[in-house]
Order: structure tokens, then C-alpha cells, then sequence
């Protein structure tokens, strides 16, 4: 008998199989959860400020619970941004200071992949904590309860989107100097639209009215950034690397 014939290897651009780019990409993903782990203080940084934040702002404005639950939702979606902003410099910093950035050019994998895995090990170790604390955010800023649901749905679909854009920023801005000055200036006005559908969301369930349209746009424009974000984070890096 004829021995059974293999089925070729499913290639993609380039001539990469597909299991060879997914075991790449696994790879990069356990390599920065375990430099993040390795820069544990480094990585408490975003969250300890977002929990100031948060604690303080209460102090500052006065105890009231109506004028607390008014603006919780603004307060917490501006402290997740901002402490998403303050991780973003480091995005590929380290790397591209040690030479690393320009071997994983140079390893003959697509960059669109490396610079996809960057960014959801950048959620997952600064968004995803974001999203699991909301709640008792959203209790420490008196958020009534029907908005609570909406604001931890927002975040889930929203800080990808802060991650996405903002690794555009921070591959641009990688070989300057003081490049953190800049990437807030890039990034910062293509947050606004963000930030208004999120809050928005919000305190339309706080008021009884309908929130799906607001959650449909933050959807599609996650969906738009994951499609293209890699693509233009990969050719910014290129340029930076040029």
C-alpha cells in the first residue's frame, strides 16, 4: 500500500505556515509576560495611579453622592486612559534601546505579528486589570448600579482600542529622546471619540435611555484598530528603525 500523502503546510505571505506564525506569536507572548513579571514595579505603576485617581478625586470635589454618581463615569474612563498612556512608552522602549526590536525585524517574522503580540500582552497586563477592578471603582464613585454593567463592557471593549492606537504612537515615537511628551500629543485626540461614546454609554444607562448604539461604535472601531493597527504600528516601527 502507498503511504497516505501529507496536506501540505496552509502558507501565507511570505511562505510562513500558519502553525509557524502561531507558535511565533505564542512565543513573543510568553516572552513579555515574563518581563513584565520581571518589572513588577514598573507594571504597578499604571494601576497605583489609576487607584489615586480614583481615591482621591472624591476627597477633592466633596463626598456628595449625587455629584459623584454624575461624573464617575468621566472620572474613571479619564484615569484608565491616562494610566494606559503612562505604560505606552515602554511599549517597545527596552527593546529597541538593547537592539532586540531590530532582531525581531531581522528574524524573518512578519512584524505586523510581532507588533500584534506586543499589544495584547500590553492589554492584558495593563488594560485587563483596568477592567477587573471597574467594579469597585464604579462603587467608590457611588456609580449606581444600572451603570455598572455598561462601564465594565465599555472598558472591555474600549482599552484594546487605547492599546491598539497607542502602540501606533509609541512605534513612532520609540528613538526619540523624550518621546513620552509626543506620544501623548499623537494619541490623545484619537482617544476623544472614545472617551465620549464610552462615558456616554454610560450615562445613558444611568438614565434609563438606550446605550447599545454607543457599545456598536466602540465595537466597530475596536474591531477597525485590531484590523489595522498592526499593520501601521508594524510600518512606524520600520520608519523608527530606519
Amino acid at each position: 500500500m502507498l503511504p497516505a500523502e501529507r496536506s501540505p503546510p496552509i502558507c501565507v505571505a511570505g511562505g510562513v505556515s500558519r502553525p509557524a506564525l502561531t507558535t511565533a506569536f505564542a512565543a513573543l507572548l510568553r516572552r513579555d509576560f515574563l518581563l513584565a513579571y520581571r518589572r513588577r514595579a514598573e507594571l504597578l505603576q499604571p494601576l497605583v495611579f489609576l487607584l489615586v485617581v480614583i481615591t482621591l478625586f472624591p476627597l477633592g470635589v466633596g463626598p456628595s453622592p449625587q455629584l459623584l454618581a454624575s461624573i464617575a463615569p468621566g472620572v474613571i474612563w479619564i484615569a484608565a486612559l491616562l494610566a494606559t498612556v503612562l505604560s505606552l512608552d515602554s511599549l517597545f522602549r527596552s527593546d529597541f534601546e538593547d537592539g532586540t526590536l531590530e532582531q525581531m525585524v531581522l528574524s524573518g517574522q512578519p512584524l505586523a505579528l510581532i507588533a500584534l503580540a506586543r499589544i495584547v500582552a500590553h492589554w492584558l497586563v495593563a488594560g485587563l486589570p483596568i477592567v477587573l477592578l471597574s467594579p469597585l471603582l464604579a462603587v467608590w464613585m457611588n456609580l449606581p448600579d444600572a451603570g455598572v454593567p455598561v462601564l465594565i463592557k465599555s472598558l472591555a471593549i474600549g482599552t484594546p482600542v487605547l492599546s491598539l492606537i497607542g502602540a501606533i504612537g509609541g512605534a513612532l515615537t520609540v528613538s526619540l529622546k523624550r518621546g513620552g511628551q509626543l506620544l501623548s500629543l499623537l494619541v490623545f485626540p484619537l482617544y476623544v471619540p472614545l472617551l465620549i461614546l464610552a462615558t456616554n454609554a454610560v450615562s445613558s444607562a444611568v438614565s434609563g435611555l438606550p446605550y447599545n448604539g454607543q457599545l456598536g461604535l466602540i465595537l466597530a472601531g475596536m474591531i477597525a484598530a485590531l484590523t489595522l493597527a498592526p499593520f501601521a504600528t508594524a510600518a512606524a516601527l520600520k520608519l523608527s528603525l530606519s
